[in-house]
């Protein structure tokens, strides 16, 4: 299978309290976190420096500091807990049409050309990059590591671009594992937006800004039609009345009147942008990297296409591997192991390489973690294979689902089918998922059609070997 990539996808984390002050404010509280600042900004610096190589990221002073301007003015009013002195905080555009904007750990931030042109004021600007920034110093994306899978932080630069991008484009451009730990660092809970939101709109009063233009940038992202809309939509789930409680919260505030929104800054760059060449889509500049070059894929996966003509059987003896202090399982013995960092892919020589950077596998399975907020363990499946098909379009299925055991939890199983983009036929994909924790754990076979029966058995006993250790 390849171009594999989740696009909702992490261990549920534990979460921050709201809690009413006396002053009718609703407070913050940071979720917790086992990793140091310090990683956060290792983390964010490590993204960054892909993100510079690999986006069309804009050098014009024009732009850019026009966004620093409303950057620091934000920053400076982050409340006190929430501060990090080790944290580096950029901004810095993005000549890219889609409606999208991004902050990594530790500090660095990304605004597309095309949130500018649709915003209706400086408000709206600030709005989106206040929620951003809280993600930031609430530190949102490794709160979610600390409850997620035990792979290690490390080698995720690639990964979290191809989140940041998204579907199809994002396998494109990323250098990162078919998952990507991007899914764990980029995309966030229903209820960390929440908090995003909440933070977002203190930060923006603090700053003489209108916490309502949050609200109203987020209803034009939500309405938007094209390509821009989804993708930030996607990684920033709305948690049920979003525009409502921001509205509520800026009324609290006392922050709806005097606020800098419409700003001479903001006319005088939104004519500066009319005035260039169109920015290009996410989709465009994919194409004309990949007609020009291939990037790099995995360390782990050698930087060639696979040969499945090459592949052995599957061997009669299975190996047992310790998946850190999650689960453990049992493969045949001459497949091999290549973990990323939120997935680990077992196959057998010949099966796995690289197809214009992207790793891919052709023969054998692939175990990783999605996070549930459906609670419904056949929805969340659902759920899970609409993921699949944004990066493999013509993936169909489900033959229906069968009920089982999956480490003794309750479990499900189908079928898809799909056309590989390695050898142009047809494959299948076996799909087991159980309930872990709140989370949905997986294990996706594959094998061309015409080999399945000599795989299905084995695809069979890997899932019936799972334990869970916690």
């Amino acid at each position: 299978m390849s171009r594999v990539r989740i696009k909702s996808a992490a261990i549920a984390a534990t979460l921050g309290a709201f809690v009413v002050s006396a002053t009718a404010q609703t407070q913050v509280v940071a979720p917790k976190n086992k990793y140091s600042p310090s990683d956060d900004v290792k983390i964010g610096q490590e993204a960054a420096q892909q993100v510079q190589q690999q986006l069309p990221v804009m050098r014009d002073p024009s732009v850019n500091n026009y966004l620093n301007a409303i950057g620091r003015r934000l920053v400076e009013n982050i409340p006190r807990e929430f501060q990090h002195p080790e944290f580096r905080y950029t901004f810095t555009g993005v000549n890219l049409r889609e409606i999208n904007a991004f902050a990594l750990p530790g500090g660095p931030m990304f605004i597309n050309r095309g949130m500018i042109e649709k915003a209706h004021n400086e408000g709206e600007v600030a709005g989106v990059m206040a929620h951003e920034l809280s993600h930031v110093a609430l530190r949102h994306g490794t709160a979610q590591q600390t409850k997620a899978t035990p792979y290690a932080i490390g080698e995720v630069a690639g990964q979290i671009l191809g989140a940041i991008v998204g579907g199809r484009t994002g396998s494109v451009i990323a250098q990162g594992s078919q998952f990507g730990i991007g899914t764990y660092f980029m995309k966030f809970s229903r209820e960390y937006e929440q908090q995003a939101d909440i933070l977002g709109s203190h930060i923006m009063a603090s700053a003489g800004y209108d916490p309502r233009d949050m609200a109203n940038v987020f209803k034009t992202i939500q309405h938007e039609s094209g390509a821009g809309a989804p993708q930030w939509m996607s990684d920033h789930p709305d948690p049920g009345n979003r525009y409502e409680y921001i509205n509520r919260e800026a009324r609290m505030l006392n922050a709806t009147t005097n606020a800098r929104r419409d700003t001479p800054e903001f006319q005088s760059v939104r004519s500066y942008l009319r005035g260039l060449a169109p920015a290009p889509t996410t989709e465009e500049v994919a194409r004309n990297r990949n007609a020009g070059r291939t990037t790099g894929g995995n360390a782990s996966v050698p930087d060639s296409r696979p040969n499945p003509g090459s592949v052995s059987g599957p061997d009669s003896r299975f190996t047992t591997y310790n998946e850190g202090d999650l689960f453990r399982v049992s493969v045949p013995s001459n497949w091999r192991e290549m973990g990323s960092n939120d997935t680990v892919t077992f196959a057998p020589e010949g099966a796995y390489g690289s197809l214009n950077g992207q790793g891919v596998f052709t023969h054998g399975v692939q175990i990783g973690v999605s996070r549930n907020e459906a609670h419904d363990l056949q929805t969340a499946t659902d759920e899970l294979i609409q993921s699949l098909r944004q990066a493999n379009p013509r993936l169909s299925g489900t033959n229906g689902y069968q009920r089982g055991s999956l480490g003794g939890r309750p479990a499900v199983h189908t079928l898809l089918s799909n056309v590989s983009d390695v050898t142009g036929g047809q494959e299948v994909v076996d799909v087991y998922t159980a309930d872990l924790n709140g989370s949905l754990f997986y294990v996706l076979g594959v094998a061309p059609r015409d080999q399945y029966n000599a795989y299905a058995n084995i695809f069979g006993k890997i899932a019936k070997s799972i334990q869970f250790v916690r």
